[in-house]
């Protein structure tokens, strides 16, 4: 039983060290957390390499596009146990992470309440709060390594969750941070009564992450 688990666990972890530049069939799981890491990896790699990250944010964009294939159908996996279902959901935090940044800072850079200094400091922090995510994946890594095989089942499962928890964590982060940047944008455009314009640009909280 334990050597099933850690098989399985392995088949979606072994995700994180592999390249981008492999073929992968959408159907397998490992593919597509490797898809959803690359992704992760590839849009920390463009935000800090790029000389002006406004002008280069549809960079950013496509590439986050091109992992979303991968999101969406390691979402819809299902038949995983226990063990590689927690593995499953910490790589789809960090998807959420990457979905979090690109969607509400894209719509940062139409909102005319951010300067430009502000929106470079904006896409540095979720940048960084990504690539705090993804390393947070290396531990994961490290559990379902072959130097792991004398962990316990329980033990296995104890880490996992605490990377998790971690993860969640730092998800949780980047929710807050998006939230505390579209206030100042909200509470700038109420004293130029223009509110509703921020309204209209951000949603409300059902379509949102805010």
């Amino acid at each position: 039983m334990k050597k099933n688990l850690f098989m399985v666990c392995t088949a979606l972890m072994l995700a994180v060290a592999s390249s981008a530049k492999a073929q992968w069939v959408v159907t397998d799981p490992t593919n597509l957390a490797s898809g959803i890491l690359n992704s992760a990896n590839e849009i920390i790699q463009t935000s800090s390499t790029v000389s002006n990250v406004i002008k280069n944010f549809k960079e950013v964009e496509k590439v986050y596009k091109q992992g979303k294939e991968y999101y969406d159908k390691l979402q819809a996996v299902n038949n995983l146990v226990k063990d590689a279902r927690k593995v499953q959901q910490t790589v789809l935090l960090v998807g959420d992470v990457s979905e979090m940044y690109v969607q509400n800072f894209g719509k940062m850079m139409n909102d005319s309440n951010f300067t430009p200094q502000e929106l470079d400091a904006i896409s540095n922090g979720y940048s960084s709060l990504l690539n705090e995510s993804t390393e947070l994946l290396k531990e994961l890594k490290q559990i379902v390594s072959t130097s792991s095989l004398s962990l316990t089942d329980k033990e296995r499962m104890d880490i996992i969750d605490s990377v998790y928890i971690k993860v969640k964590e730092y998800h949780n982060l980047v929710r807050y941070f998006t939230n505390k940047n579209i206030s100042v944008s909200y509470l700038r455009a109420k004293k130029a009564n223009s509110s509703k314009r921020v309204l209209e640009l951000y949603g409300n909280a059902n379509q949102k992450y805010w």
